[in-house]
Order: structure tokens, then C-alpha cells, then sequence
């Protein structure tokens, strides 16, 4: 029997009740419109494999049917820009915060793209491919964490050192940057690693000792074919004839009718200095409370970026609470806010400790916990600090979004040791209670399956995919 049913008449249940009209099938939509996948034949857009983000053709969706006359967009996890260039695309002024900094440097190095003259760039390229292999190139050496040692093959690792070193010399700021992001963006396909949600998964052919059935991941190419193919698709991309450019000019002065700008840090921090109903549309994916570990699967990426280990551990820390490591941030919270906005915080801790469902949702997992039926024991106080961030964020988002303005927010249902945890239907009651009348929560037609742990133990049952629609009443 479900322990919720044991405790009480289900709480999650009436919550379902409660927003059941608002439910809406969306056959329009599937897993690859709210992915990276989407993406992945799209100029620029394709450029980075970034797999958490959605799809660009969803933001534009959502924008031309909700909001068609452009104003001032907001996404408070930008990710890879998806949102911001989308939005800049259809002339909106689109703002961003991310703390991830892999992600910000890809934005960085977009924005950079958009503003570099074709014919420079086709230079630049020419003579960066012209150097691959001068054995007079000093090596940039590549400095790595622990969890990305042995990555890559000497042969692979000699060369992307060599081709950093050339990099280094580009006195151009910009075309700098561009030429890093093409080296940056195929580390994955030159390495033994292959990002497999909370960890990196090894290839049998590293030097590494592996444990378990040997996992191959195909063909890893070499630095030379990896990078000459990148760049020449960066070149196809932002050439003439490219759909995403509004003139044949391909010049440096061509622009974008929209614009973008982007905070770096965490938006728990960053969001409280905003100016109150200074956006007109918010969509956004937030990291989902599944246990992937950001700083984990993009460890190459960060290594890349200069983070050594404690760095990468510190960051961690500042993420969103989606990771068992990620301790309670509630004295920080209490702190941020304990100067002029004290009543701002109580209010936020007041519509989190209403929600019954919460409630529920805690003294279950804590059970389970005590029963040791969760496959890890720090799950129940990931969930609790999860949601209690997220209700400051959607406390912010309220605040923030214009009278009459949408949120949009992609996110995942999730369940722990058999027990659904619905995060649509939580995080709307917490838009709710802060001035959002929830429009819809439109459902995937097909959900996502549980891991292969709790296939075991509870049988194989899906959980719901959903996109929000929330406007500020």
C-alpha cells in the first residue's frame, strides 16, 4: 500500500483535484519539441550539445501565441541561451542568469558569432586549420580535474593542447573566443567520457580501471576530423544564406532587431535585485529534481574553463538543490533577505509550509528514509530543499513579471522509492499563492519512465512531462 494513503487521505490527490481542469493534453507537443533534440539541425542552435536545454522552436511557439508584440524576456536559468536567442530572433529584449559557466560561455561565444564579420571569421578558420599539426605551436596545456584525468588519448590531448596554444596567440578578442568554442563544444566527442545524466560514463578503451560490463562508445574522433568539421560548420552556419540573419549584408554591422544580456551567478541571489514588474514574459527550465548533477556530467567543459576541484565542489553548492550532495541553503536565503526584505521571507516560508501537499510529500520520504526503501538517504532532504528554492524563485518570477505577463516553465515530475512527486502541480500552488492564476499545465503525450532501479521494485510507470502557463493576475 502507498505509505501517503496510510498516513492520511492523499494530499497530492486533492492537489490533483484541485488543478485537474487546468490539465491539458498537448498533442502539438513531445519530448523533443521540450529537448535539446529539437536543436539539433538548427543553425547555431546545433552548435553545442547542450541536452538539458528545450528547443527553440518551443520558445517561439509560446512567445508569438502569448506575447506576438516583443517586450522584455526573462529566463533565470538560461542554460545555453536557447530562450535569449530565440527571443532575439523575434525582437524582444532578452535577459538572462546563469551560474553555470558552461553555459554562459557558449552564450558569450553566440553573442560573439553574431557580431563577427563572415569574411574575418572565414580568415580566422583558414589560418587555424593551416596550423593543426605546426609542431612549433606551443601547447596551452590542458589542466584537468580529478574526475576528467585520462580523458583523452595522448594523441587527442597533444593536439587539443597544441591547438589551444595557437588559440592563445589570436589577438582578436572575439574570434579568440570563437575559435575556443569549437574546441570546447567537441571535447565529449574526442574524449573516452560520454555524459549519462548524474555521471560520465567511461569507454573500456581509457586507461582507467572499470568496474562493470564494459561500455563502448563508438567511434571518438580525432582532434583534426573533430575540429576542421566544426569550424566549417560554424562557417555554414553564419554564412550567406543562413535563415537566422535578417540581411545578406553578413558584415559587422548587421544586428539582430532584439537584444540580449545575461547576469552570471545564481538567480536565488541575483532575482531579489530586480526591479518589481519589470518583465513582460518569463520561460525558463529549471534544473528538474532528479539527482543530475550539472557539475559532474559537464566536468570537461568546466576543466576547460579553468575550474579546478574546489572550485567545482563550490559550485556545486551554489546550484539549485538537485543533487543528494547539496546542503541546505536556508540560512543564506534568511541572510539575503534579512536587511529590507525580512517580511519577503516569511512570506515565502509561510506559502511553503501551507502547501499540504508538501507536507506530505516530506513526512513520506522521510519514512521511506527511516524504512531505508530510498536508494539514497539524503533524496528526502534534496526534495525539501529543492521545492523551498523553488518557491523563492517562483516568489521572484511573481514579482518580476508585469500585470498581465506569462511564465512558461518546462519541468519533470519525479518519483523516489515508488512515490510520485508532482512537481507540476506543487510549484503551480506556489505561482498561485504568490499572484500567478495558473492558465494550464499542458501534459505531454508521453510521459517519462522511472530509472531501472525502481523499474525493479515498482513496476514501469510513467511519470508526467509538463510545460506551465502561469500569468501574473
Amino acid at each position: 500500500m502507498n505509505l501517503a494513503v496510510q498516513l492520511f487521505p492523499s494530499e497530492r490527490q486533492k492537489l490533483f483535484e484541485r488543478f485537474q481542469d487546468r490539465l491539458q493534453t498537448a498533442r502539438n507537443l513531445n519530448r523533443k519539441a521540450v529537448s535539446f533534440q529539437a536543436n539539433k539541425t538548427e543553425p547555431v542552435y546545433r552548435l553545442f550539445k547542450y541536452k538539458e536545454g528545450f528547443s527553440s522552436g518551443l520558445v517561439k511557439h509560446f512567445l508569438n501565441e502569448y506575447a506576438p508584440t516583443p517586450g522584455k524576456l526573462l529566463d533565470p536559468f538560461a542554460g545555453s541561451g536557447t530562450s535569449l536567442f530565440a527571443g532575439k530572433e523575434l525582437g524582444w529584449r532578452a535577459h538572462g542568469i546563469e551560474l553555470l559557466p558552461v553555459g554562459s560561455f557558449v552564450i558569450n561565444a553566440r553573442e560573439a558569432l553574431d557580431r563577427i564579420g563572415y569574411s574575418d571569421l572565414r580568415t580566422a578558420i583558414s589560418d587555424a586549420l593551416n596550423q593543426l599539426g605546426n609542431p612549433l605551436t606551443k601547447f596551452l596545456p590542458f589542466k584537468h580535474l580529478k574526475i576528467t584525468q585520462d580523458a583523452f588519448s595522448e594523441s587527442n590531448e597533444n593536439s587539443l593542447n597544441r591547438y589551444l596554444g595557437y588559440c592563445a596567440t589570436v589577438k582578436d578578442e572575439e574570434i579568440q573566443t570563437i575559435l575556443r568554442f569549437a574546441a570546447f563544444s567537441l571535447l565529449e566527442e574526442i574524449s573516452f567520457t560520454r555524459k549519462d545524466g548524474q555521471y560520465l560514463r567511461w569507454d573500456h578503451r581509457s586507461k582507467r580501471t572499470l568496474s562493470g560490463k564494459p561500455f563502448d562508445k563508438g567511434k571518438i574522433s580525432s582532434f583534426e576530423e573533430a575540429i576542421t568539421a566544426k569550424l566549417n560548420e560554424i562557417l555554414d552556419d553564419i554564412g550567406p544564406g543562413c535563415s537566422l540573419f535578417p540581411t545578406e549584408s553578413f558584415d559587422s554591422n548587421a544586428n539582430y532587431p532584439g537584444q540580449i544580456s545575461l547576469d552570471t551567478g545564481s538567480c536565488l541571489e541575483e532575482l531579489p535585485k530586480y526591479s518589481s514588474e519589470e518583465f513582460d514574459f518569463v520561460i525558463t527550465s529549471p534544473p528538474y529534481c532528479n539527482r543530475y548533477d550539472y557539475t559532474r556530467t559537464y566536468a570537461l567543459e568546466l576543466a576547460f574553463l579553468g575550474f579546478d576541484d574546489e572550485a567545482v565542489r563550490q559550485l556545486r553548492q551554489q546550484m539549485l538543490s538537485c543533487t543528494v550532495e547539496n546542503k541546505d541553503k536556508l540560512r543564506q536565503l534568511e541572510d539575503l533577505y534579512a536587511t529590507s526584505k525580512a517580511s519577503t521571507f516569511q512570506t515565502v516560508i509561510s506559502a511553503y509550509e501551507s502547501s499540504e501537499a508538501m507536507s506530505e510529500i516530506n513526512i513520506v520520504l522521510d519514512k521511506l528514509k527511516n524504512l531505508d526503501r530510498l536508494n539514497n538517504k539524503n533524496i528526502a532532504r534534496m526534495v525539501r530543499n529543492y521545492f523551498l528554492e523553488m518557491c523563492f524563485v517562483i516568489f521572484e518570477l511573481a514579482r518580476v513579471t508585469k500585470s498581465g505577463g506569462y511564465c512558461v516553465m518546462v519541468n519533470d515530475n519525479v518519483r523516489y522509492g515508488g512515490e510520485e512527486i508532482p512537481a507540476d502541480l506543487i510549484l503551480s500552488e506556489f505561482a498561485q499563492s504568490f499572484g500567478y492564476s495558473i492558465e494550464k499545465i499542458f501534459v505531454l503525450p508521453r510521459g517519462k519512465g522511472n530509472s531501472s532501479q525502481q523499474m525493479g521494485s515498482f513496476g514501469r510507470t510513467e511519470v508526467r512531462k509538463c510545460v506551465y502557463l502561469w500569468r501574473k493576475r
